[in-house]
């Protein structure tokens, strides 16, 4: 029984432990919720670190998931920088990393995120190498961007994945010259495959970003603590000013490692092995947003998503199970990005390898479009360029897992809803 004598822990200050700290209380517990949060800012939003407070177009105050006056308002303690270094399962307390203080919990939520991964070359420690997670890495390489852009000054990023688009997208708004560093043959290409990985590096290279394809980042090149140039594997030398690190990130799961809670096998994401009520091996201690390895019915295996609707929807979720609410989370992963005059949607899951044809419905030239992953007929996942207010039904098509009409599906002319048996 849920009671007023009871308090609920929540490890990680994203945006799905205040979801779940917010969830709490609107579904009328009463107990102590505690949130403990490592960054000494309030918990906050991570897309507009990389698109429009990178950009300028938001203000810093626009990121938070709350006003701070919130959290008292609703009775929510919340540790500002503050770590928890240990999780006692017997004891059912957490330890403050600082100063030893042990917190009682009698239900535990595990939101502590993921980090970006580090460049394991000579040169990482001169001042101008970048990563971006933190709101503290936005606004410093919001800084960094204008002096690039007013001084023609040049950056390079490691890695064309969403957060090294999306830089190098803002980079060239702000003036900056941009070139980026892929191993693989385009850019996305573990998500989204060749055939889309090349649109994006077309529209990347139509505002006047420079790819090097094939390669890897070998060294970065530095005279009295800055940087000078950045050295690939194929013998070349990039002029940079600055160089991004954007290979990713990793799930931050030390502390359920050190709890003994079941830990996912990294071919499948790594992760924390939670059920469909986001509860782990102990159950009292759930795992939410990007740490959480969810068994996901409709694709017959477990998946980590790090992606930001997977905070939003996952804390609440996991809110809800702690207090006993009947839970089954499977929602379809969802993620989208700005870029230029872009936008997209994706939703869905097909890595490269799950599936074997791509449908096009519309102009990918004009990049006005919708693409489709297919597997035996069945749409795994769809993503819809500048193409908006699809999303509902292109997910209903995923769940149906029906063997669609290939010419239907590709033909504009032809409503999506009635593709869905």
């Amino acid at each position: 029984m849920v009671d007023a004598d009871q308090t609920f822990v929540i490890v990680g200050g994203g945006l799905a432990g205040a979801k779940a700290a917010e969830t709490l209380r609107a579904e009328g517990f009463t107990g102590r919720v505690i949130l403990i949060c490592d960054e000494r800012d309030h918990p906050y939003e991570r897309p507009p670190l990389s698109k429009g407070y990178l950009l300028g177009k938001e203000e810093r105050d626009s990121v938070f998931v709350h006003e701070p006056a919130w959290y008292a308002r609703n009775d929510i303690e919340l540790h500002l920088g503050q770590t928890v270094d240990v999780v006692d399962r017997a004891a059912k307390t957490v330890r403050l990393g600082d100063d030893g203080t042990l917190v009682h919990y009698d239900k535990l939520l595990l939101a502590t995120g993921a980090e970006p991964r580090r460049l394991d070359i000579p040169g990482t420690d001169l001042a101008g190498v970048h990563h971006l997670r933190r709101l503290a890495h936005a606004e410093r390489l919001k800084g960094v961007l204008t002096t690039l852009g007013r001084d023609n000054g040049h950056l390079v990023i490691a890695g064309a994945g969403w957060i090294g688009l999306e830089v190098a997208a803002a980079a060239r708004e702000y003036g900056a010259e941009v070139t980026v560093v892929e191993h693989g043959p385009t850019p996305l290409h573990t998500v989204l495959g060749p055939e889309l990985g090349n649109i994006f590096a077309e529209l990347h290279r139509e505002h006047g970003v420079r790819f090097r394809f094939g390669v890897r980042l070998t060294e970065i090149v530095g005279q009295d603590g800055m940087v000078l140039a950045a050295r690939t594997d194929d013998g070349e030398e990039h002029p940079a000013h600055d160089v991004l690190a954007a290979i990713g990130a990793a799930p931050r799961i030390g502390l359920a490692e050190a709890a003994g809670l079941e830990i996912a096998d990294r071919t499948q994401g790594g992760g924390v092995v939670v059920d469909e009520q986001l509860r782990t091996s102990d159950p009292d201690i759930y795992a939410t947003g990007d740490i959480a390895s969810l068994h996901h019915p409709l694709f017959g295996t477990r998946l980590r998503v790090e992606h930001w609707a997977n905070a939003l929807n996952g804390g609440p979720s996991a809110a809800r199970a702690m207090l006993g609410r009947e839970v089954t989370y499977d929602r379809l992963p969802y993620f989208f990005s700005d870029q230029y005059d872009l936008g997209m949607e994706y939703s869905g899951w097909a890595p490269a390898g799950s599936y074997d044809e791509v449908v096009i419905r519309g102009d990918a030239g004009k990049r006005n479009f919708i693409a489709f992953w297919l597997k035996e007929g069945r749409v795994l996942a769809g993503m819809n360029v500048n193409v908006w207010d699809v999303t509902e039904r292109i997910q209903d098509l995923i769940r149906s897992r029906s063997v669609v009409d290939q010419e239907a599906l590709a033909d504009p002319g032809v409503p999506l809803e009635s593709l869905v048996p």
